[in-house]
């Protein structure tokens, strides 16, 4: 059973019944759920994942204090401790994860504004520009189990897409990088006999190339080690994951060079392909560099288009 199932399941056999059998005046006031860090909010945990922070547990998302009081946060916080410790087969700690609470009783509006700068999900465009995209994607995957006053449901809502100019700010970025350590360094550093800088301008071009995927999909990219699993899921561009790695894992020797630098251009016609079809550039030509610029000149707000180019990344 996956991480998400198992906190379906402890909630629906224990969390539900204590709070409509306790807490029934709290019911409306009330978000319950798991979503943020951890592979089983992604849904991507294994068994190699139960070797850590794996356990029966949810999200108590409540509002302020000013709906809930400090009292009654604390009896909820008392009865969901109280809940059985064993189910399914698993335990739960008495030691909180690494990184914060995941489960239990929290404040939805301290746990985004932890999470992405903003207690209701509200951003402007340049603090868009500025939150992690891990932190967005955590702020979006799992699940709610229930959303008694709907609040969580709308800020995660709000926070489920790049605004269009954010997302072709950023996009821009990622193919001018793109661009400058594929198409350009990659050959150089050969000719001067510095290999392990070429490698280091291959990991360069993979690395904004797949953040140029994540963004043509309109997807957030999860923190990294998550990052080829949702990248091979993606419905578009998808099968560049196997590219990619190509690009990491082989050296870059005789024949094997000339074949990553190939790659490398296949890929940038893969992206480009892309543009066109979403109608996101003007330019012509296999250049990522021109298809940056016409990129940043198509977002409509001019504060954000002024910009440097790279503003974004």
């Amino acid at each position: 059973m996956r991480g998400l199932e198992l906190a379906r399941a402890y909630y629906e056999a224990w969390g539900e019944p204590m709070l409509r059998e306790r807490f029934p005046d709290l019911m409306g006031q009330i978000a319950v759920g798991l979503f943020g860090s951890g592979s089983e909010c992604f849904g991507y945990d294994d068994d190699i994942s139960r070797d850590h922070d794996f356990e029966p547990g949810f999200m108590l998302l409540l509002p302020g204090e000013d709906a809930v009081d400090r009292r009654a946060a604390f009896l909820l916080e008392r009865a969901y401790a109280k809940l059985p410790r064993a189910f399914m087969g698993l335990e739960r700690g008495l030691m909180q994860p690494v990184g914060g609470p995941r489960h239990g009783v929290l404040r939805a509006a301290e746990w985004f504004n932890e999470k992405v700068g903003s207690p209701d999900g509200a951003l402007t465009l340049t603090q868009w520009l500025r939150v992690p995209e891990y932190a967005l994607a955590e702020a979006v995957n799992g699940e709610l189990f229930f959303d008694g006053y709907g609040a969580v449901t709308a800020i995660r809502r709000r926070l489920s897409a790049w605004p269009e100019d954010v997302r072709k700010k950023k996009l821009a970025g990622h193919l001018l990088l793109m661009a400058q350590s594929g198409q350009y360094n990659y050959a150089r550093c050969l000719r001067h006999g510095e290999s392990g800088a070429a490698q280091l301008a291959a990991g360069d071009f993979v690395r904004h190339a797949m953040s140029a995927v994540f963004l043509l999909n309109g997807v957030y990219q999860p923190y990294y080690k998550w990052a080829f699993k949702a990248l091979r899921a993606l419905p578009r561009l998808s099968l560049l994951a196997e590219l990619m790695e190509y690009l990491l894992t082989t050296d870059n020797d005789g024949n094997l060079a000339r074949a990553k630098q190939e790659v490398m251009e296949g890929m940038a016609a893969d992206v480009i392909g892309e543009l066109r079809r979403q109608e996101l550039t003007a330019a012509d030509g296999g250049d990522l560099e021109k298809h940056a610029y016409s990129v940043n000149d198509a977002v409509d707000d001019a504060g954000l288009r002024n910009m440097h180019v790279l503003a974004a990344v």
